[in-house]
């Protein structure tokens, strides 16, 4: 296992001049020996590319990729010792379960004892050992993915296991399950982990730490609580969650801030440098506020859906759309009814060219 520290900026483009001819741009990251890493974002936001980058089948473009401080820039997957974990699977099919998870440490010529041993224990994890004598070629999709898994597992003293959307071909009802059996082999081994998704529940329940990646941009590393209630970025605001933030135009004026023109205090001990912001707010965290708080404006209720452990409130706000997730004893508005918002508690967050801003 080993300390990761990128220092580095890649383009597939020779001599690239603006931001868009990156595929990562500029940045400086760090992934602690034996962590857990989610790096989570939509398709095309660089996640892959840094994954790449670290595995060694790719070189940066700029700058280095060091393992416990030494340079590994140039060096390949294998002298770097990394092991990858791909979206489908990688396999032998003409070799059975055990052949196939035994097959990394043979290569290393691993002592037949340290094999059957850590075979054993490889496929007890991912619930493999009744199908080790098995051929690997009659297996169903999702087996087939489960031994790739294990086959990245399986080698003790790699720098790094790299995961690249390892789910994708796995049944949904199977995801779960395995994300936790994931979670549990990595407190187990102690392994550090990396994991590429563009599915925010794989990432927040897997990883201690989550980089969220927007347009080549690592916007924000944080645990899954940083992320839901204090996004730094607009992006992380809006991706993270379900429904995501909820965003308004407002004006920071005199300790106080101006919303679709209506003054609204600040609570207690919070300022704001003055100007134009945006104010975000969760849909678990914008309920219904009361008369003469100072914090709550009237809006137009849109929509009423009923989820069943809660009702979820689409609602117009001066031409703006918004979402309350509110308990449903709270009481359910009608279609077309005015309800008082509650805008601004210790949860609201403010933005300025989409940072958050300190208040």
């Amino acid at each position: 296992m080993a300390l990761i520290e990128l220092d580095l900026a890649h383009a597939y483009r020779p001599n690239p001049q603006s931001d868009d001819d990156y595929a990562l741009l500029p940045l400086q990251m760090v992934f602690r020996d034996g962590g857990a890493y989610a790096l989570l974002g939509p398709s095309g936001c660089g996640k892959t590319t840094m994954l790449n980058l670290i595995s060694g089948l790719l070189a940066p473009s700029q700058g280095t990729v060091r393992f416990d401080g030494r340079d590994v820039t140039r060096q390949t997957p294998q002298q770097r010792n990394i092991a990858q974990v791909f979206q489908f699977p990688v396999i032998y099919d003409t070799m059975t379960v055990a052949q196939n998870l035994a097959f990394p440490l043979r290569n290393r010529k691993v002592p037949e004892a340290e094999i059957r041993q850590r075979v054993g224990r490889i496929a007890e994890m991912l619930e493999l050992n009744g199908q080790l004598d098995d051929r690997a070629a009659g297996l169903s999709a999702d087996q087939k993915q489960k031994i790739s898994l294990g086959r990245g597992l399986v080698r003790p003293d790699v720098s790094a296991v790299l995961f690249d959307e390892p789910l994708t071909v796995i049944d949904p009802h199977l995801k779960w399950q395995l994300r936790r059996k994931l979670k549990q082999i990595h407190h187990e081994l102690k392994l550090t982990l990396i994991y590429v998704t563009h599915d925010q529940v794989e990432a927040l329940t897997f990883a201690d730490e989550v980089v969220v990646m927007s347009r080549g941009r690592a916007v924000q590393k944080g645990a899954a609580e940083d992320l839901f209630e204090r996004p730094a970025h607009t992006f992380v605001g809006h991706f993270i969650g379900s429904p995501g933030m909820n965003f308004l135009p407002a004006t920071a004026v005199r300790g106080g801030v101006l919303v679709n023109e209506q003054p609204l205090a600040l609570t207690d001990g919070r300022q704001l440098p003055d100007g134009p912001l945006k104010l975000g707010i969760r849909p678990e965290y914008l309920g219904l506020g009361q008369a003469g708080d100072g914090r709550s404006l009237p809006a137009r209720a849109l929509r009423v859906q009923d989820i069943g452990t809660y009702v979820l409130l689409t609602c117009d706000l001066g031409g703006h759309t918004l979402k309350s997730r509110l308990p449903i004893e709270a009481g359910v508005p009608a279609v077309g009814d005015t309800v008082l918002l509650r805008l601004l508690d210790e949860h609201t967050c403010f933005y300025r060219d989409d940072q958050l801003v300190q208040a």
